[in-house]
C-alpha cells in the first residue's frame, strides 16, 4: 500500500475536486475519494464524506463498491454502530441482494472484525449465492468470535456444498484448529491444501506451522519452517512463539538472533515472542537486553511489551522491581499489569503487598467488567482468611452481573473434540469418566500423593476441597483420554485457564504411574509431562 501521507494527500485532492464538480460528480470519483480515505490513518473521514455527500441533492448514487469501501473503513475503526447503519442504508438502497453480492461479503467481513458472529451469520444465511469469499468470511467470523468448533463445521459445510477452499479459507480454518488443539482436522486441511496446490504459499505455510505448534507437534512445526523457501517476519515470529510456548526458550532466542543476522526486520509481535521466551525461564537479564534494544529496530515499547516485562520480573520474584517498572512507564498502566503483580505477590507469599496494591490500585475502578480482577481479589482475600472481604467481592460480581469464567478443557479423540467444564457432568460418558478418575485418584493416594487443598480458596473442610479439585476440567479430560486412547498414546489437553498447582503436581505423578506422555496447553504455555517430570521445570 502507498505511504499513509501520500494516501491522505491524494484523498484531500480528490475531495477538493469532488467539491468543485458537485453536484455533477459521478460515483467513480466519489468512490475513489472514499477509498483513499479508507486506506489512510483517518478512515473516519470516509464515513463523514459519505454522510455529507448524501445529505445534498443530486448526490452520486452509491453502488456495490461504495458500500464495500465504507464497510472496510468501519471495520478498520471497529465501529459496530457505523457498520450497522451502513447495513441499514444498504437494505434501503436500490441494490437488490442478488446484485450486491460483493457488499454482502463485505458486511460479513465487517461483522467478523467486530467479533459479532450472529449478524454475520444472519447475512450469510440470507445470501442467494455464496462463493468462496462468502464462506471464508463466515468461517473467519466464527473464529474471531471465539467459536472455533462452529468455524470447522462451516468449513465442512462448504466442502459438502462443492466449494473448493482457497488459501485464505485454509488460513482461517487452521486458526480454528490451532485454538481447539484439533490436530486431526488440521492435518486434513494440510492434505487439502497440498491437493489444491497452495500449501507452500507463505501465509498458508505459516498458518500450518502455527497450527502444529499449538496442537503440541512442535517437531512438525519445525519441519514446516525448515521447508519454507521464503520466510517472512510472520513465519519467523510464529516459530519463535512456538518454541517459547513449548519451553524451548534458548532455541527461541537463538532463532531470533539468526533472524536478525539474516536481515529480517522483527516487528512488535516478534519482540513479544522473544520476551515470552525469557519469561518462560525467568531470564530477567535476557529480557532486559531485548527490551532495551528495541530502538535498534526502530520500535518503541507498547503495552504488550511492558506487560511481558512486568510478568517476567514478577514471576521471577523481583516484586519491588516490577512495581517500580510499572510506576516508571511512560504510558498509563492498565488493570492487567497491576493484576499480574498482585497475582505474583500472592504466589510468592507477599500477601501484604497484594493487599496494599489492591487498596492503592482499585482494579474494579480500572475495569469493572474484567472477570480476572474479581477472581484475583477473591483469591487474595481467601488466602489470608478474610472471608467477609471475599464475600463482598462476590456480591459485587452478582450486582454487576459479572460471571466467573469456568475452567474448560478440550481433548481430541478419533478426530472429534470433546469439551469438559470444571464440575460439569454433562458429558454423555460422565459416569464412566468419574469412575475412571476415581481409579486414578486411588492410585495417586497409593503413591503417597495428597491433594494441594490450599488451591481451593472457599471456606470449607479439606475433604470438600479435595472433592472440588477432583472435578477440575483437565482431570476430567485426562480420565476421558485414558479411557479412549490406546496404551502408550500421548494425551493432549487444551485448557482455557492457567493450570493450578494441584493439577500440575498430579499430572507429573500420573505420567509416571500410567507410563504416559501427557501434554497440557494452558493459557500460559505447554506442559509436557513424562516419567514424573514436567518440561517447565515447575516454573510456570
Amino acid at each position: 500500500m502507498e505511504p499513509a501521507t501520500t494516501t491522505v494527500s491524494h484523498a484531500a485532492q480528490l475531495h477538493a475536486h469532488l467539491i468543485k464538480t458537485a453536484p455533477h460528480s459521478d460515483s467513480y470519483l466519489a468512490n475513489a475519494t472514499l477509498r483513499a480515505y479508507s486506506k489512510s490513518p483517518h478512515p473516519n473521514r470516509a464515513l463523514y464524506l459519505f454522510l455529507h455527500l448524501h445529505s445534498r441533492p443530486l448526490a452520486p448514487i452509491p453502488d456495490r463498491f461504495t458500500f464495500s469501501i465504507l464497510l472496510s473503513a468501519a471495520a478498520r475503526l471497529r465501529s459496530s454502530a457505523a457498520g450497522r447503519q451502513l447495513h441499514a442504508v444498504l437494505l434501503k438502497s436500490s441494490l437488490h441482494p442478488s446484485s450486491s453480492h460483493h457488499s454482502l461479503n463485505s458486511l460479513i467481513s465487517f461483522y467478523s472484525s467486530c467479533r459479532l458472529l450472529l449478524p454475520a451469520l444472519q447475512v450469510f444465511d440470507e445470501m442467494v449465492k455464496r462463493d468462496v469469499v462468502s464462506w471464508t468470511s463466515a468461517i473467519a467470523a466464527a473464529v474471531d468470535a471465539d467459536f472455533p468448533r462452529d468455524a470447522l463445521n462451516l468449513f465442512d459445510s462448504m466442502l459438502a456444498d462443492g466449494i473448493p477452499p482457497n488459501d485464505a479459507t485454509a488460513v482461517v480454518a487452521l486458526r480454528a484448529c490451532a485454538d481447539l488443539g484439533a490436530l486431526a482436522a488440521g492435518q486434513r486441511i494440510h492434505r487439502i491444501a497440498r491437493v489444491e496446490g497452495f500449501s507452500s504459499i507463505p501465509n498458508v505455510a505459516t498458518a500450518l506451522l502455527d497450527m502444529y505448534a499449538k496442537c503440541g507437534r512442535i517437531e512438525f512445526a519445525e519441519d514446516m519452517f525448515d521447508r519454507m523457501p521464503v520466510k517472512d517476519v510472520f513465519a519467523w515470529t510464529a516459530m519463535i512463539f512456538g518454541l517459547a510456548n513449548h519451553g524451548r526458550s534458548r532455541e527461541a532466542l537463538d532463532l531470533f538472533q539468526k533472524m536478525v543476522e539474516m536481515g529480517v526486520r522483527p516487528d512488535d509481535r516478534t519482540i513479544t515472542a522473544v520476551l515470552v521466551a525469557c519469561r518462560s525461564k525467568g531470564w530477567v537479564a535476557e529480557g532486559y537486553r531485548v527490551y532495551n534494544n528495541m530502538h535498534k529496530f526502530g520500535m518503541r515499547p507498547r503495552i504488550q511489551h511492558y506487560g511481558c516485562m512486568v510478568d517476567l520480573l514478577a514471576r521471577a520474584g523481583h516484586l519491588d522491581e516490577a512495581e517500580g517498572f510499572i510506576k516508571r512507564m511512560p504510558i498509563e498502566s492498565d488493570a492487567v499489569l497491576w493484576r499480574t503483580l498482585i497475582w505474583a505477590s500472592k504466589f510468592h507469599g507477599d500477601t501484604e503487598r497484594a493487599e496494599r496494591l489492591m487498596e492503592e490500585r482499585p482494579l474494579l475502578e480500572m475495569d469493572s467488567s474484567d472477570i480476572g480482577s474479581y477472581v484475583l481479589m477473591g483469591n487474595v482475600f481467601g488466602s489470608v482468611g478474610k472471608w467477609g472481604k471475599k464475600a463482598e467481592v462476590r456480591e459485587t460480581m452478582v450486582r454487576r452481573r459479572v460471571g466467573k469464567l469456568p475452567g474448560c478443557s478440550r481433548i481430541e479423540v478419533n478426530g472429534m473434540i470433546h469439551e469438559f467444564e470444571a464440575g460439569n457432568s454433562g458429558h454423555p460418558d460422565a459416569k464412566m469418566i468419574h469412575e475412571k478418575w476415581g481409579e486414578v485418584a486411588e492410585k495417586l493416594r497409593q503413591e503417597g500423593y495428597s491433594p494441594i487443598v490450599s488451591e481451593v480458596i472457599l471456606d470449607m473442610e479439606d475433604e470438600e476441597k479435595a472433592s472440588q479439585l477432583n472435578h477440575h476440567s483437565e482431570k476430567l479430560a485426562l480420565a476421558f483420554g485414558l479411557i479412549n486412547k490406546s496404551p502408550g498414546e500421548e494425551i493432549l489437553i487444551v485448557k482455557n485457564l492457567r493450570s493450578c498447582q494441584d493439577c500440575h503436581s498430579a499430572m507429573k505423578v500420573i505420567s509416571r504411574v500410567y507410563d504416559r506422555k501427557i501434554t497440557i496447553r494452558d493459557r500460559i504455555k505447554f506442559h509436557h509431562f513424562s516419567n514424573g517430570f514436567c518440561s517447565c521445570g515447575d516454573y510456570w
